[in-house]
């Protein structure tokens, strides 16, 4: 009996979907919250997850992410949430093709400047 093996780029295409969407409902939470400054921030994390969508063979599968409406996101959830994805990228990349791993370092450099880049209040 043979073990499918997995495809990498795949793999990592269904966590990295996943991961922004969680990213993305975080965002919406404090816009619609009345933080519109936010707005430019989310925009980038949409563009990302359309670009990942695009390249994923499981468009249209893939569960979307549901809005949470926790009362504890705030601008530090935020910063910490983008530090950690930024952080996480490099390690994402082996064994993926080289276009997806050019895309995951980019998205993690735009993570990174996020993390910076937040404001300190709303």
């Amino acid at each position: 009996m043979t073990t499918p093996t997995l495809d990498p780029d795949g793999v990592l295409l269904r966590e990295l979907i996943a991961d922004k969407e969680r990213t993305v409902a975080l965002y919406t939470t404090l816009i619609d919250a009345g933080a519109a400054k936010l707005v430019p921030f989310r925009d980038r994390h949409r563009a990302h997850l359309a670009e990942l969508h695009r390249r994923s063979t499981d468009a249209g599968k893939l569960p979307t992410a549901t809005p949470s409406h926790s009362p504890k996101v705030s601008l530090t959830r935020l910063r910490d949430v983008e530090r950690r994805a930024a952080a996480l990228r490099p390690r994402q990349i082996a064994g993926v093709s080289p276009a997806l791993a050019q895309l995951v370092a980019s998205i993690g450099a735009c993570e990174a400047a996020h993390a910076i880049a937040l404001p300190r209040s709303l």
